[in-house]
């Protein structure tokens, strides 16, 4: 009888969980990446899938926006045109529906997957305050978007992942993901782990903490679109990913910087919060797939 239990209770939360990354055509799109036969741009248990099938996705998705904001140009990008605010769970599905499809699904709707964003983002343009052009089909944002991803994800997954990756791991991991970017627009991704943190260096002096970066930083940490219940949960996942921040982004985005309780009490529940995931989402048949 316990174990009856416990089952229905994780089938119950794995599916919630689902429910809200996936969205409403969760179950279809799930059926159609993992089920369709046929060619994948990547082979199971490679390090893009291991590091995309894995619980700690959801603190490094928190840190990628984190950091993404950063970048004037792409925050503004954020702000005039993604509709963060308004349909943020819509964003969090078609952001979280291109990354499985791209990792784990057939090769050709993994094409149509990068085909769709690159139409998408030929029509998103604008002006900065300074009254220079920006456009979200620029290599150079391209690739500030791809570089704050990959080294989100990356990190997290080190720190959090159930089975962190070893060097040739890592790197495997960043030349995969270089595939993905150079199909979207990137110029010359990043191919080694060296190579990623040298490109997250050279952005620095670029990048700023804009009002409109630490308005998203409020809303992302301290106004999500959450019900009561989920909104404990989710702090931990944030802390988490505040936690694995740069110590040079916490002022720019009036973030705490709390070291030692950052490696120890936020840690600690971070682990237990992605481990409570990752045991959620066992049995639901994307997280089998990812295995074989």
């Amino acid at each position: 009888m316990p174990g009856a239990v416990f089952g229905s209770a994780r089938q119950q939360l794995g599916a919630a969980l689902f429910a809200r990354v996936a969205g409403p055509d969760g179950d279809r799109e799930r059926d159609r990446i993992h089920g369709r036969p046929g060619p994948r741009w990547f082979p199971a248990g490679s390090a893009i899938t291991r590091v995309h099938g894995d619980a700690s996705m959801f603190v490094g998705g928190v840190r990628a926006l984190l950091l993404q904001t950063l970048h004037p140009a792409a925050m503004r990008a954020v702000a005039e045109h993604s509709g963060y605010r308004g349909d943020p769970w819509g964003r969090l599905a078609r952001t979280s529906t291109f990354l499985a499809t791209t990792t784990f699904g057939h090769a050709a709707d993994a094409q149509r997957a990068v085909d769709v964003v690159r139409a998408v983002h030929s029509t998103i343009g604008g002006t900065m305050p300074d009254g220079s052009p920006y456009a979200a089909s620029d290599p150079h944002l391209l690739r500030w978007v791809h570089v704050a991803e990959a080294e989100s994800f990356l990190r997290a997954h080190q720190v959090y992942g159930a089975r962190p990756l070893d060097q040739a791991g890592r790197d495997e991991y960043v030349a995969q993901v270089a595939e993905v970017g150079a199909r979207l627009g990137v110029v010359d991704p990043p191919r080694t782990e060296a190579d990623l943190g040298a490109a997250l260096d050279e952005f620095r002096p670029e990048l700023a903490g804009t009002p409109e970066a630490r308005d998203a930083v409020r809303f992302l940490l301290l106004q999500p679109p959450l019900p009561l219940p989920a909104r404990a949960p989710y702090g931990v996942i944030a802390a988490a990913g505040v936690g694995l921040m740069p110590a040079w982004t916490r002022w720019p985005l009036r973030l705490p910087w709390l070291p030692v309780s950052e490696r120890t009490t936020v840690r600690a529940l971070g682990t237990l919060a992605t481990g409570t995931i990752r045991w959620a989402m066992a049995e639901q048949p994307a997280a089998r797939a990812s295995r074989r």
